[in-house]
């Protein structure tokens, strides 16, 4: 299936699997690149010398295109867009705006620049600085998300825009790609739906949440980072909500003290950071200070396992999806639907008419 997207970056398929923390690495971006997608690394928890060996470890796996997904407001995204460019990935994926001094870097490199936005305005922006495409996340997607729908979103930032749209949000299946393309859409990405197959690293116990959940299990609160973040809905996630804002500062500084020493940051560096954030965001300190509360409770999960001590990111699809195919089985089954489904379409126009 050839549309923009694939066009812009090499792969196969209309399908992106998206750069999420702890969960994105390099048996998952392999396992998605060789099946036809296109696989994203997930970088902002990794150092940068724990990056560069991922990046060389996709590599070693895979000849497909890949990306890399970057943190655009940390301080050492310079840094990253220089390994990135050393190291010829393909795809470089922002979850924030990048500025347009590191979009133009990248293009300058021959790299594909493909922020994450929620909203027509940021669309319009990194447009106008150059981005070759966007994923547009409605609020149906996991993890940060916005409040307006994929189906009043996506058509919004399609006409807005001139470059390729990817849509994400609500999607898992053949008949998701199909609809966002009559939409205008160039292809799909899809989060919860590649963490839930066999390639993916995330431990079974914690699968078994994902796929237990159903629709009303999946929930948005904003008492982990003071940020609106979809979830499922745990004992855990409900004892962050009663807690009061004196206990919440006080896990948030521990947080950021084990997430420091993961992630080999200096205070210095973090505190950098934090101010880029806080104006980037326009953040209160306390917001500030409890966004370090996700990366440590998403890897107490995701890495080890902990469904009692972490939270689970999540799209509301993880309410519909019952099994754990390989990538390469889930692209197929999602395309040979997709392929239907327009077939079925096209087949529309040479009804005759009523009466």
């Amino acid at each position: 299936m050839n549309t923009a997207l694939t066009k812009l970056t090499g792969v196969r398929y209309p399908l992106v699997q998206t750069g999420m923390g702890w969960v994105a690495g390099p048996r998952l971006v392999s396992a998605a690149a060789n099946a036809g997608a296109l696989g994203i690394l997930a970088s902002a928890t990794m150092t940068t010398d724990q990056l560069r060996s991922a990046v060389r470890e996709v590599k070693s796996r895979t000849d497909a295109p890949f990306g890399v997904n970057l943190r655009a407001d940390a301080g050492d995204a310079g840094d990253r867009v220089r390994l990135i460019i050393d190291e010829g990935v393909k795809v470089a994926s922002f979850a924030l705006a990048p500025s347009k001094e590191l979009i133009g870097e990248l293009k300058a490199a021959g790299v594909v620049v493909i922020p994450s936005i929620g909203a027509r305005r940021h669309a319009e922006k990194v447009a106008a600085w150059g981005a070759d495409a966007v994923i547009v996340q409605g609020g149906e997607g996991g993890g940060h998300t916005g409040e307006v729908a994929t189906t009043v979103l996506l058509p919004q930032v399609v006409d807005a825009v001139d470059i390729p749209v990817v849509a994400a949000g609500g999607f898992h299946d053949g008949r998701g790609v199909a609809a966002a393309l009559c939409y205008g859409a160039a292809g799909v990405a899809m989060g919860t739906r590649f963490l839930l197959t066999s390639d993916s690293t995330v431990p079974g116990p914690v699968k078994a949440r994902y796929l237990a959940a159903a629709v009303k299990d999946v929930t948005v609160t904003t008492a982990v980072d003071g940020l609106p973040h979809r979830m499922l809905r745990t004992e855990l996630v409900a004892s962050l909500e009663r807690a009061g804002r004196v206990r919440a500062l006080a896990r948030a500084v521990r947080h950021a003290a084990g997430f420091r020493k993961v992630s080999g940051l200096s205070w210095s560096r973090m505190v950098r950071d934090g101010l880029a954030m806080k104006h980037g965001k326009d953040l209160s300190w306390s917001q500030v200070l409890l966004a370090a509360n996700t990366p440590m409770l998403l890897k107490a999960s995701m890495v080890e396992g902990r469904t009692d001590l972490g939270i689970m990111a999540s799209g509301q699809v993880a309410g519909v999806i019952e099994d754990l195919p390989s990538c390469a089985e889930l692209v197929d089954r999602v395309m040979a639907e997709a392929h239907a489904v327009l077939e079925r379409l096209r087949s529309l126009d040479a009804l005759p008419p009523p009466g």
